[in-house]
């Protein structure tokens, strides 16, 4: 059996932290995800995915993202039921968030200072950090466009047609 969900979308609105009986933090945010194709007026429709998230993760979350904040969800579809005041049987699909990759660092509108990857057990992966040092050290090799909206020297050996 397999059952893996991976997401990228932006927060509809500020994660909701909150904390069991237990002491356990969990976190709960929506996710708008845009479809890959357009509907018959030419626009782009997304779905509103509803995510958990468990413990340190769900602190990271509510610490770290706020409404609008690009993120990546890897995790499990779950699904649950209750009865409402009414007596209704009411039945829940989520997203048991196993993993979340917050997508931007804060100077791009993201809220998170030190941007990577929080898994389950609430511990960095700072490959958003490594990727950013990488690219500054690209920059300093002869980048061809630098002067970005100028005039490009190009020979038509370096056309690859």
């Amino acid at each position: 059996m397999l059952n893996r969900v991976v997401l990228v979308g932006r927060l509809t609105k500020d994660p909701e932290l909150r904390y069991t009986p237990n002491g356990a933090a969990v976190a709960t945010f929506t996710l708008a995800v845009n479809r890959t194709f357009t509907n018959q007026s030419g626009e782009r429709e997304a779905d509103f995915i509803n995510c958990v998230t468990w413990r340190r993760q769900a602190e990271n979350v509510a610490n770290f993202l706020k409404k609008g904040s690009l993120a990546g969800v890897d995790g499990r579809l779950q699904t649950r039921n209750y009865e409402n005041q009414q007596g209704q049987r009411v039945f829940v699909t989520e997203v048991q968030a196993e993993s979340v990759q917050f997508l931007e660092p804060k100077a791009a509108g993201g809220t998170n200072q030190n941007p990577g990857t929080y898994n389950q057990g609430g511990q960095q992966n700072n490959q958003y950090q490594y990727n950013n040092n990488q690219q500054q050290n690209n920059q300093n090799e002869g980048d061809p466009f630098q002067n970005d909206g100028g005039p490009i020297d190009i020979s038509d050996d370096d056309l690859p047609f």
